[in-house]
């Protein structure tokens, strides 16, 4: 989970993104826990199909975010680099509806779990908490928080599974 030497280094803590990230036509800034705009979502990259970037204050590319256009199962997947960095699809064999499986080019597995749709869950590796994604520390409406836990995590990418897990939660709900 750590980033790569030379990257920005974000820290650990709340940042506040929009919902439905998906449908917005502009630029728009993710500020952290104290209103300073984070991480950059570009609004051109919006226009084509189920794809965003997410930058940081200077305008460079941290992640790429991608619906896969030909899977038998609705899976996004995650690119720092244009590389490969993590693939997201709903869990097989589990009880729960809202469980999702981040799977890291390194074999890396993380864990998504919680109530999805209502903004409410989080996400873990091996039990330990990376990171809880939340509507109820927030009065705008519209919005959640995704709370960094640890130190040594990567928000960024962080950010891009809480809105690849909500993405794909709406659509397997018929929510287009």
């Amino acid at each position: 989970m750590q980033q790569s030497p030379g990257e920005a280094s974000p820290r650990p803590g709340k940042y506040v993104v929009r919902d439905r990230i998906f449908g917005i036509g502009d630029d728009y800034w993710i500020e952290d826990e104290h209103g300073r705009h984070a991480f950059l979502v570009d609004g051109k990259a919006l226009r084509l199909r189920e794809t965003f970037e997410l930058k940081d204050p200077e305008r460079r590319v941290l992640i790429t975010i991608r619906k896969k256009m030909l899977s038998l199962r609705d899976t996004m997947t995650i690119e720092r680099d244009d590389q490969p960095l993590a693939t997201i699809k709903r869990k097989r064999l589990s009880l729960l509806r809202n469980h999702y499986r981040v799977e890291l080019v390194d074999g890396t597995e993380l864990d998504v779990s919680g109530k999805i749709l209502d903004r409410e869950f989080a996400i873990e590796y091996e039990g330990e908490l990376l990171a809880e994604i939340s509507r109820r520390w927030l009065t705008v409406r519209d919005t959640y928080a995704v709370n960094v836990v640890r130190d040594d995590a990567d928000p960024p990418l962080l950010i891009a599974i809480a809105v690849c897990v909500i993405r794909l939660a709406e659509r397997e709900r018929g929510e287009d």
